[in-house]
């Protein structure tokens, strides 16, 4: 090469690019011939390192050593720190950084140097730091240009990721609270104060990371006891208090709305919302440490600077709202008996002016502090004001009415007890908002927020109040359905669906949160003619029959054995209407019927038929993978039902004449491409697999083996060609942990099994060796190895079958999943 110095840049491209060869996933190479690639150019490390410092001595080619350098960095493994501390190379990146040539080429690798030092493959922190104690006090060298305005914003950024490397990679041995870590600290607290966010926003997930090592008591496990870890993170906690008050300072404007908001597009707008969660979750990291209510103390300074411009500028409400923002963010590190800033923040708030946005973070706000105003001593005298506001909310604009109404629901929730003397007050606000009356602008889906509000104040009434009010409660929302009944079949078929689910939604509310079973019970059965009206005549409508069902399964989860006649009504109803209908929701409506009454005896013969009937017709729907395809909501439902049935009444669901239907059936499904549908039928047979697991169901497991024995080599089949590319790999997870349940059920049997099936896969496709290594995971599940220990290794025949997609097809030509379910099994 001497000789021929012309081919040295393209010799340094080559060894850039072997290195970055080992994590490019889109060569179809085997996990194991990746392995191999990997230690072979480990174990040539310091001949590649020899050479590039060799070509060190070409000034034009630095720039490309340094980056081949970089590439091998990557490898993280092989050369000790000792050795890197005082490498050339090392040497030749930390004294470019300053070099306007070589500075990008140079970050790069000290970037680099800076992973490989905290990774654990290279030995981590402890063994790495000669290395650490070279690299760190040459980045803090450069801490004085982050604020230097003549230097190019691109450079600012490259120091600014070079400190943000440091704080995410040594996070462990900052949080000791050194004076050295300290030092790392400031220029972190540096990089947060820069005016571009994109840049600032690099150091946020250190002190999210920073935040987890100073509260999470198993960190400090290498102290003796109990007190001194408790005064260790104590310690650490009041050593960077001064660092999470002076971030909350600097960051808390990034949430301020811009001037020009209202001209800001569809995508700037959503990019500016995404800034404000993410400088929310700084401010939650900062109240973990501080403790909320010294968070709080911090952010009202700004609000009461704010609330002062309000009032004399009445436009300029954007810092109020800001800082209100912040101080919603924080809610839930607030204490509940804060006495000295909460009740001067609530005064403030009730007094802003009601500019749209500045209302609908104040709304916001009265809500994420309703646990505060339920236990405030003056709480009571707060209420009707915070009531006021919120009504005001509702009549502003759209987007305050729903902040209004989920603050609504808030207070009602947490405020219930003292809210149950104001029902009358409350009725007024519900009626208002549920007939659209007034001003109001509460959407039909916003509403629903105030049916749950005061249905959890009735909740805490007693019984024959809670009766009378329920009615009250029930009575807007019958009214219109009576209405629409009462015209005939014709008006009541030919009504939008929309017009009758949001009265039938408002039916389910209310019965999901009146946690009153007899009075629920009695209104169902008042309402049941009505219910079964709309059964009848709409059967054919799907978005009715889902609301209509899902109003029915909160009645039977609220009521439970309470429903009486009602219940028996309700299944005869959606027994005979799913066979002219095949509507999935009658299937979950009787998932929710299993799981409350599946163990009654007295309901044993009703549910015996009822499920029969119920997955007897969905066999004779689902008969092909195509069915399955084209109907996954209803194969979904039922498998779900079917697995409610083995563990709420295993014993009317596994001894019936419907269960070896089931298991055929899921077999034709299992490799349905719709992912619930999918995952169900696969949870469905994990079920059936892990019956031996309850001591309960031992009885039934001959019926089990009877079915699955026989059937055993295809369910392996389908699962092994699910696992190698029949399902996504996404799917991948589900499908492994149903493989080795059946190997845990079945033992050697379920090995033998997968061995007939991987023994059909080409050897093109799949050496001796990945197979053995396979079966041998299989046969370690199935002698009780934990699953975690073997899924690595079974997930890896999945990679090699699904390295391209010729592979992909051989497999699945041999292994044909589909076509195994054709020949009835004797």
């Amino acid at each position: 090469m001497n000789l021929h110095p012309e081919y040295i840049p393209g010799f340094l491209e080559l060894l850039t690019v072997l290195p970055e060869e080992v994590f490019n996933y889109k060569i179809a190479a085997r996990p194991e011939r990746r392995r191999q690639f990997d230690k072979e150019l480990t174990s040539q490390m310091e001949v590649a390192l020899n050479i590039l410092t060799a070509c060190l001595n070409i000034n034009e080619l630095k720039e490309q050593v340094l980056e081949a350098f970089a590439s091998w960095l990557r490898l993280k493994h092989g050369i000790p720190g000792s050795v890197l501390a005082s490498h050339p190379l090392v040497l030749t990146a930390l004294s470019s950084l300053n070099s306007e040539l070589l500075s990008e080429a140079s970050v790069n690798v000290i970037s680099e140097l800076i992973h490989y030092t905290a990774a654990g493959s290279s030995g981590g922190v402890t063994v790495q730091m000669p290395l650490i104690q070279v690299l760190v006090p040459k980045v803090m060298n450069l801490k004085a240009q982050l604020r230097d305005s003549s230097k190019d914003e691109e450079d600012v950024k490259a120091i600014a990721r070079l400190f943000s490397d440091m704080g995410d990679s040594y996070v462990e041995l900052i949080a000791t609270g050194s004076d050295e870590s300290m030092l790392i600290v400031q220029a972190l607290l540096e990089v947060a104060s820069h005016p571009e966010y994109y840049i600032a926003s690099m150091t946020f997930n250190f002190w999210h990371s920073l935040q987890v090592n100073l509260t999470k008591r198993d960190l400090h496990i290498s102290f003796v006891n109990e007190s001194s870890i408790e005064a260790e993170r104590n310690r650490r906690l009041q050593v960077f208090r001064p660092a999470y008050e002076s971030l909350v300072s600097l960051v808390s404007f990034r949430i301020q709305y811009p001037q020009d908001y209202q001209d800001l597009s569809y995508e700037d707008l959503k990019e500016f919302k995404q800034t404000r969660y993410a400088v929310a979750d700084v401010l939650i990291d900062a109240a973990s440490v501080l403790g909320g209510d010294a968070t709080l103390r911090i952010l009202y300074m700004k609000l009461d600077e704010a609330a002062a411009c309000c009032q004399n500028e009445k436009s300029e409400w954007r810092p109020a709202e800001a800082a209100l923002f912040g101080i919603r963010a924080i809610s839930s590190y607030v204490s509940a008996v804060e006495a000295e800033v909460m009740p001067k923040v609530m005064d403030r708030l009730l007094k802003l002016p009601q500019h749209p946005q500045l209302l609908q973070t104040v709304c916001l706000t009265i809500g994420a502090y309703s646990k505060w105003l339920d236990a405030a001593p003056g709480g009571p005298s707060i209420l009707p004001s915070v009531l006021d506001v919120l009504m005001s909310g509702m009549g502003v604009s759209e987007d305050s009415a729903a902040a209004a109404a989920v603050a609504f629901r808030q207070i009602c929730d947490d405020c219930r007890l003292k809210l149950c003397g104001c029902l009358d007050g409350l009725f007024h606000i519900y009626h208002r908002a549920v007939n659209g009356e007034g001003s109001f602008k509460v959407s039909a889906e916003d509403s629903l927020h105030l049916v749950e509000a005061l249905s959890k104040v009735i909740t805490e009434l007693p019984p024959d109040h809670a009766k009378r009010a329920l009615e009250a409660l029930c009575l807007p929302v019958v009214t219109p359905l009576q209405e629409v009944v009462s015209q005939g079949p014709d008006t009541l078929n030919s009504k939008p669906a929309r017009d009758l689910t949001v009265h039938i939604d408002r039916f389910g509310y209310i019965f999901r949160y009146v946690n009153h079973a007899e009075a629920v019970a009695d209104a169902i059965q008042r309402l049941w003619p009505i219910f079964k009206a709309i059964f009848d005549l709409r059967a054919w409508d799907v978005r009715t029959m889902e609301s209509l069902c899902r109003a029915c399964k909160y009645a039977v989860r609220t009521s439970g054995r309470c429903m009486g006649f009602t219940i028996g009504a309700m299944l005869e109803e959606i027994q005979g209407l799913y066979q002219q209908h095949h509507q999935p929701c009658f299937l979950y409506l009787s998932s929710e019927v299993i799981k409350i009454f599946g163990s009654d005896p007295s309901c044993a013969n009703y549910l015996k038929s009822l499920i029969e009937a119920l997955f007897m017709h969905t066999t004779h729907l689902l008969t092909s993978i195509q069915e399955f395809t084209a109907r996954p909501d209803i194969a979904d439902d039922c498998f779900l039902l079917a697995s409610r049935c083995i563990r709420y009444c295993p014993q009317l669901f596994i001894p019936s004449a419907v269960f070896p239907s089931l298991v055929d059936c899921s077999m034709i499904g299992i490799t349905v491409q719709h992912r619930e549908a999918s995952n169900s039928i696969l949870t469905f047979l994990t079920d059936i697999f892990d019956l031996a697991n309850s001591t309960e169901v031992e009885q039934y497991l001959p019926i089990r083996n009877a079915v699955i024995i026989p059937r055993g080599p295809s369910i392996t089949r389908i699962l092994i060609a699910s696992l190698t590319g029949a399902l996504p790999s996404s799917r991948l997870e589900l499908v492994r942990y149903t493989l080795l349940s059946l190997c845990r059920a079945y033992g050697p049997q379920s090995v033998e099994w997968a061995k007939e099936s991987v023994s059909l896969i080409p050897l093109t496709a799949v050496t001796e060796f990945e197979r053995s290594r396979f079966l041998k995971a299989l046969s370690d599940a199935a002698s009780g190895v934990n699953v975690n220990a073997v899924s690595a290794l079974v997930e890896e025949l999945s990679e090699v079958c699904r390295r391209n997609r010729t592979v992909m097809e051989i497999v699945q030509g041999s292994l044909r999943p589909l076509e195994l379910n054709i020949a009835p099994v004797s």
